[in-house]
Order: structure tokens, then sequence, then C-alpha cells
């Protein structure tokens, strides 16, 4: 049998795993994660009941490859959830599901609803020309806004920036009131110093024009034949949260014979001409050094050339270069907010009914909040009396905001909801929980513009191939990352040399996360 050795037990690195061994019995697989659970930042953290999603996924895809993994180790849910139950909501559900009430290996279907808080105002996301998007905005600032959309149409800007990228799809005046601040809040710097390239697979296909197209055939009950993801209405989410998903997929690898080793990191790749054929690492206070005959990296790839023997100076200088953003998640469990539900939609203490809101406000560092009750009630140990948030801040590692402490961010993100109104002093922390995560979105400037000298390099080492967000040093959604482990293991399987179909995932003009209908 020959040995598979992947670095990385996220997304990207256990669906190799679990795709490989699910199809051949020729191959003996080993996971070696430097963290003490699975799941990457699709991870979900469990604190004194409740349940953190520490990035918000969800689980929707036109790729049927996936749809079938996720489907193979979680149904659908066949009746109610408790806060639809307590709420006398009704849902059309699969007859082939089964009771998230009384069994846990399920998808819910929970409706999508994220907007954009603006001025202590709710608009839609992506923007929509609703009455209620003209009403907030005013009539002068929408006429503004369409005069700039009509202007980016017959002007296009090269794009050869993230700021030109957003202004050709959606005017300047647009992207000045709903993209810039939260762009330059998530990245630390301008759109104007970033790559192009994190626009078109962040947002591939959404633009005014599809925004118009969307709302003609909603109105007129057309039916859409690709429906992108950011205009979806509902998704599937595991009932305890992604995480869920990941260790029910790492209990089958460990069923089908695979290895997964926590705490463990990798220090040292020996390689020997174009070819990989020993790790070193550390496992506990273990040094251990493992022959292989195909090493999958998901790990980052600043750490990945890092650990490599004999690299050229200019590929290291380019790696340890390579930009990343990293973020803190400070999580409260609140009594109360203040702000209320300005919807028709039903919810319980009429909280709002959002799964996440995009903080589009300098006033505040806050980038974005998750509402995990709407998420999942399970994900909430009392989801009837309290609200818990999870509340986003894009740093850089041993920054001063990132060296905080867990009782300083706490109050500090206590304020930040002051400020813009989500809560009063009347609303009380009954509970909190700070996760700091590094390296969480590799990013688009810097060093970055030299990449494919990088890419080349480690495309030239015969047995070593690179999955997932970090393992490519690109921004994927879930199931791209997902998807790179699939392509990788045909890879290997099929005996095919060439890497280029994984290094294509997520940059073709077709979006994953599209349905056809």
């Amino acid at each position: 049998m020959k040995k598979i050795v992947i670095i990385g037990a996220g997304p990207a690195g256990l669906t190799l795993a679990y795709y490989l061994l699910k199809n051949s019995k020729d191959y003996e697989v080993l996971i070696i994660e430097k963290s003490n659970q699975v799941g990457g930042i699709s991870k979900t953290i469990v604190y004194n009941g409740n349940r953190m999603d520490l990035g918000g996924h969800r689980f929707f895809t036109k790729q049927k490859e996936i749809n079938d993994i996720w489907n193979e180790i979680l149904l659908p849910q066949n009746k109610r959830s408790k806060d639809e139950i307590y709420l006398d909501l009704k849902n059309n559900y699969d007859k082939k599901g089964l009771d998230p009430e009384k069994e846990d290996k399920v998808f819910l279907k929970r409706r999508r609803i994220s907007r954009i808080y603006y001025k202590r105002k709710f608009f839609d996301y992506p923007i929509s020309l609703s009455f209620n998007t003209i009403k907030n905005l005013g009539i002068i600032d929408t006429m503004l806004s369409g005069f700039s959309y009509l202007k980016s149409m017959i002007k296009k800007l090269p794009e050869d920036n993230l700021e030109n990228f957003y202004i050709n799809r959606f005017g300047k005046k647009l992207y000045q009131v709903f993209f810039r601040d939260y762009t330059e809040k998530l990245w630390g710097i301008s759109p104007k110093d970033i790559d192009s390239s994190w626009g078109s697979q962040r947002v591939k296909g959404i633009s005014i024009k599809e925004v118009l197209k969307d709302s003609f055939k909603r109105l007129f009950k057309i039916k859409n034949k690709k429906i992108e993801t950011s205009l979806i209405d509902s998704f599937n989410y595991p009932k305890y949260g992604p995480g869920q998903m990941y260790e029910e997929m790492a209990n089958k690898i460990i069923e089908l014979g695979g290895i997964i080793k926590l705490n463990s990191e990798v220090i040292k790749i020996n390689k020997k001409n174009n070819f990989i054929e020993s790790i070193i690492y550390k496992e506990n206070k273990k040094i251990i050094k493992e022959k292989v005959d195909y090493l999958v990296s998901s790990m980052p790839i600043k750490d990945l050339i890092m650990n490599l023997n004999n690299v050229p100076n200019d590929i290291t200088n380019i790696a340890k270069k390579l930009p990343y953003r990293d973020f803190v998640t400070v999580g409260l469990v609140l009594d109360k907010l203040k702000i209320k539900n300005n919807t028709k939609i039903k919810t319980i203490n009429n909280n709002i009914p959002d799964t996440w809101i995009y903080i589009q406000s300098s006033e505040v560092k806050l980038g974005r909040i998750q509402i995990f009750n709407n998420w999942s009630p399970y994900l909430v140990k009392d989801y009837l009396k309290t609200v818990s948030l999870g509340l986003e801040y894009f740093c850089n590692y041993n920054d001063s905001f990132w060296k905080k402490s867990d009782l300083d961010l706490k109050e500090y993100a206590y304020r930040d909801l002051m400020k813009i109104g989500i809560i009063d002093n009347n609303s009380k922390i009954l509970d909190y929980h700070i996760e700091r995560v590094e390296k969480a979105y590799p990013a688009y400037f810097g060093s970055y513009k030299n990449f494919n000298q990088v890419k080349d390099y480690l495309n030239s080492i015969n047995n070593l191939y690179c999955i997932g967000r970090n393992g490519m040093h690109r921004y994927n959604n879930m199931d791209h990352s997902m998807y790179s482990g699939i392509v990788c293991a045909k890879n290997i399987i099929n005996n095919i040399s060439s890497k280029e179909n994984i290094w294509s995932v997520n940059t073709e003009g077709d979006y994953h996360e599209e349905k056809n209908n």
C-alpha cells in the first residue's frame, strides 16, 4: 500500500481522506493536525453548553459530489426543529429525513437572511432594489446611486484592483456606501491596494445587473435557471454547527482505516530532487519521522515553504512575505438586544431574524455579527431566554487588538454593540468566550503578485499536492476547499501528474455555490 500523509484536518484534508478511503483500498492515509480539533476554521467551538460557528458556514453548493458527501454523513430534517415548533412554523421537509428533536445527525433547513447594517438601518445583502432600500437610502442618495451606476456602465475602469472591480459592478456611490468600509476592515488596507482576483472569486456573477434581473423575476414569479450563492433563500446547516459535519467525517475516516493525529505539528519536510521522501512531525513532545509516497498539504504555503529543504532563495522570500489576515471572534451570550425585528418574519422574543449582519460603519472596528439562535436553536443552551452572538474582528497576529485580554475583548465588543444601537445598558452579558484564529484569510496584496512563481515551484515537486484555502493561498469557500480535495484524490487514484485541475478550482467563471434549477 502507498502511504499518503495529509497535513491539516480541515474540510479539504478530511474530504480528500474520506474520498480516497471510500474509493480505493490501495492507500494508507495519515492526517496530521496541529490543533486539538478537526474542522479547520469550519470547526464548532463548545463552551458552557453553547456552541460557536467561527465563520458562518452555509451548506449550499452546485457540486453534486460535495452534496453527495454531505448527505452521506447527515440526513435532512423531516420534522420541525424546536424553534419551528415553538413558533408554529411550517416548512417543506424531506420525507426520508430525520426528526431533529429525536436524532442528532441531521441537517436543518434554515432560512437565509443576511443584511447590511448601515447608519443604524438594515439593507438587504446583496443590495436589492426594494422599497426598503430606497426608503433607507433616501431619494437623493438613491438617485445619486443610479447615476453613479449608469456612469460605471458607460465608462469601465481597468480591473487592476478591488476598488475598480466593485465600482464596475455597483457604481462608485454604492461601493462607497456598502463595500469600502467593510473591505478595509477585513483586509486592513484600502481596496485600491488589493488584487481584483479576490473579488472575482468571492462575488462572481453578483452585480446591479444581476440584482435587477433577480428582482424582476421575483416580482413576476419567473423561475431562475441559475441562482447565485448570495441570492439563495435557504440552506442546510448541521444541527450542532459545521464542526459536526467534520467530526462525523473524521469518525468515518477512522472506520475506513485512516489515522488522524491531533496536537501534532509538521516541523520538517525532507525533499530530494523533486520528490518528498519523508516528513518529521512533533506529536506532543515526541518527534516522529514518517516516510511518504504522497504528501498533501493544506497548511499555509508560507509554513510549507519554511519547512521544505533546499528551496531557492527567491521562492523563500516570496513565500515568507505572503500576507494573511487573522481574526478574533468574541462570543457573547446576552439576555436581550435593544434592536428589534422590523421584518414580517416571526421570531422568538421578536429578535432580529438574521444569520449574520455586515457592519458597514467606520465608527466601530466590528466587522460582522452572527446570531447563533438563527443558525440553529441547538447551538444555544437557553435559546428561549438568551441571544448568542459571535462578533468578528479582523486583525493581524500579535497586533494590539490580538493581544488584548479576554476580559478586555469582552468589554470592547460590548461597547461596540452599544455604539451602533444593537444593545443598551439594559442588556446583560451572561457568558462569553474568545477565539483567536491565525491565518484565517490568505490576502491578495504584497508579495502575492509573485505568487505564481511559488505555485510553479511547488507543482514541480512530483508527489506534493496543495489543497484548501491556506494550502492554495486562495480565499476559498468551504465547498471549494472540499472540491480541491476531491480533485486531488482523483488525480492520485488515476495517476494524473498534472495539478492544474486542482489549482483551477474557484478560478473558472462558473461558481460552485450556484444552483441550476
